[in-house]
């Protein structure tokens, strides 16, 4: 089964600290780009129902084509937000590593262990 997926973690400044391509899927020149158009695209949506509801994963909140975007909003208004062609959503849990205390809240996740826990977690699930 080829998937493809990308997923992103946004601040509370609505500026992008994390992004991730990954799945199976083979990659077109232009997917990049267009995963980027659809996501930004969807944070205006999560800016509507992140207030008007107290839960925190908000479900297939928009839809292209065949990919869905789905939303997990934390207590502190970061969004982890993902992009992908089928219904299982597993990546949400790598945000734990934004719990370190010597994390600064806003600034950009260059961390390689990071990156290497969300691409191992799209390998096992994707």
């Amino acid at each position: 089964m080829t998937t493809t997926a990308c997923f992103i973690i946004v601040s509370r400044n609505d500026i992008p600290i994390y992004e991730a391509e990954v799945g199976s899927a083979t990659k077109r020149e232009d997917a990049a780009q267009t995963h980027q158009f659809i996501l930004h695209a969807a944070l205006d949506i999560v800016q509507d129902h992140a207030w008007t509801t107290s839960a925190m994963y908000l479900k297939a909140i928009d839809r292209f084509n065949d990919l869905v975007v789905s939303v997990y909003v934390t207590a502190g208004h970061i969004l982890c937000v993902f992009l992908n062609s089928y219904t299982q959503h597993i990546l949400f849990g790598a945000y734990i590593t934004l719990l370190n205390p010597l994390y600064l809240p806003g600034s950009r996740i260059a961390s390689s262990h990071f990156d290497t826990k969300v691409r191992a977690l799209a390998r096992k699930y994707l």
